[in-house]
């Protein structure tokens, strides 16, 4: 097990060098999508309508962040737990999204798209929430505000502490 310092502007050059058990300090954009969020954005999909972010080489973090209190950024934002998007991730995948940010394990169809795409699953802690908001250096709401805590938000973060659950050859911690 290593550690590594990422940035989210180069994730597709790190997928293939990551193994399951190592630990990560990441920074740079992260997205983030419950799964209210990622039905809406299947059904953007569908119609073929732009998504409102890139899709492609994006990371993605399951999380519905709480409100920010007085002079913070976020307030806390813990991880969901990953099996309610086993779903939609596939679909996210193939169309080159490259690094899911969550909590618990994945099906194996989910496993199986990980491999497909050359794309990796980070483990957050959950109950971190709190240590996790002082990670965050901006939020923007970008798309479904009515959705509230669940609205897609684009976050800058940094040394974003994660530890790599699933790599691109499929390795799990969860095994």
């Amino acid at each position: 097990m290593s550690e590594y310092k990422l940035n989210t502007e180069n994730i597709n050059e790190w997928v293939g060098k990551l193994s399951a058990g190592d630990r990560v300090l990441l920074s740079g954009i992260v997205y983030t999508a419950r799964d209210a969020a990622h039905k809406k954005l299947t059904e953007l999909i569908s119609q073929q309508s732009p998504l409102p972010f890139n899709i492609e080489n994006s990371v993605v973090y399951f999380a519905g962040p709480t409100p920010a209190k007085e002079g913070l950024k976020i307030g806390s934002i813990g991880p969901t737990t990953s099996s309610r998007m086993d779903k939609f991730s596939p679909l996210m995948l193939s169309l080159g999204q490259k690094a899911m940010i969550g909590k618990g394990g994945r099906c194996q169809e989910v496993v199986d798209a990980i491999k497909a795409n050359g794309a990796i699953y980070f483990a957050a802690v959950g109950g971190a929430g709190a240590l996790y908001s002082k990670c965050v250096e901006e939020c923007e709401v970008i798309a479904f505000p009515e959705l509230g805590c669940e609205s897609v938000k684009k976050l800058v973060v940094k040394d974003f502490p994660l530890l790599v659950a699933i790599d691109s050859n499929g390795e799990s911690l969860y095994k």
